[in-house]
């Protein structure tokens, strides 16, 4: 797979991004040849120890850029009281609402459940952690992180935390729409509140069902400075190298991220 030689734009996600085929794609546990999904498995083990760490916990989450997943509120969501997600493309939250609502079709979680919740220490505690998260997301919402209002016109009270996994990048074209980005994610946050990212390292694109979709080539004290710039203190960050010779993806490492917003934005 060649990367694009342009931006993927947001007309294009909206028309072609399809959900189904990326959830099938990268979200199940082993692949069809019954070999790990080692992405995703490290993703989980990364959020389980970001959300274990003292002082991540409040009354709300938001969710940025939450596409048409649920793993990156597994563990979220024994520290949160309340759940917004966020998400550009129609489809990605109608695709969310639909495992959200039980309804027929919905991408099956149960396996990356499990998975989390063995790492929490009870496999057995899948189908009480699917009710909770079902109960605890209270709000599906349109956003584009390159307003100065992500959800505008809706405006949302300040949230105790944002986590954002693998969204700035495929939605920002250049660095300086990436640092406005994350100023405009940031201002969701309360002072003294978290932010939460897992971002991909040395990316230009990633591919599925014939599609090939362009990401923000960063490295990892290039993400650091422009989340500073955002007004936060990093206080954990973990780079993970990526496994080579994956034609789906061009990615090097991925970068797990928590930092706390400052009292004061100076």
């Amino acid at each position: 797979m060649e990367a694009p030689g342009v931006f993927t734009g947001t007309d294009v996600y909206q028309q072609s991004f399809d959900p189904q085929e990326y959830l099938n794609e990268f979200y199940r546990l082993s692949d069809s040849r019954g070999q790990p999904n080692t992405f995703l498995r490290q993703n989980l083990r990364s959020l389980f120890k970001m959300f274990s760490l003292d002082g991540l916990r409040g009354d709300t989450l938001i969710d940025v850029g939450c596409g048409p997943t649920i793993y990156q509120l597994l563990s979220a969501c024994e520290r949160f009281q309340e759940i917004i997600a966020l998400d550009y493309t129609d489809q990605n939250r109608r695709e969310l609402e639909k495992w959200l609502k039980n309804e027929a079709g919905a991408f099956d979680w149960k396996p990356v459940v499990k998975y989390v919740c063995e790492l929490e220490g009870d496999r057995e505690k899948w189908a009480e952690k699917e009710e909770k998260l079902r109960k605890k997301v209270r709000q599906v919402l349109k956003c584009d992180v390159t307003k100065a209002n992500p959800t505008d016109p809706v405006s949302l009270p300040p949230a105790d935390c944002i986590v954002s996994t693998l969204c700035l990048e495929a939605a920002c074209k250049d660095l300086a729409t990436f640092c406005s980005a994350l100023r405009n994610i940031g201002a969701l946050v309360k002072p003294g509140g978290h932010l939460v990212m897992v971002t991909v390292l040395r990316e230009t694109y990633y591919a599925f069902h014939k599609q090939v979709f362009s990401c923000l080539y960063l490295e990892k004290n290039v993400v650091e400075e422009a989340v500073e710039g955002a007004g936060f203190e990093v206080k954990f960050s973990e780079v993970q190298t990526y496994l080579p010779g994956d034609i789906r993806t061009d990615c090097e490492a991925v970068l797990s991220l928590v930092a706390r917003r400052r009292a004061s934005i100076t």
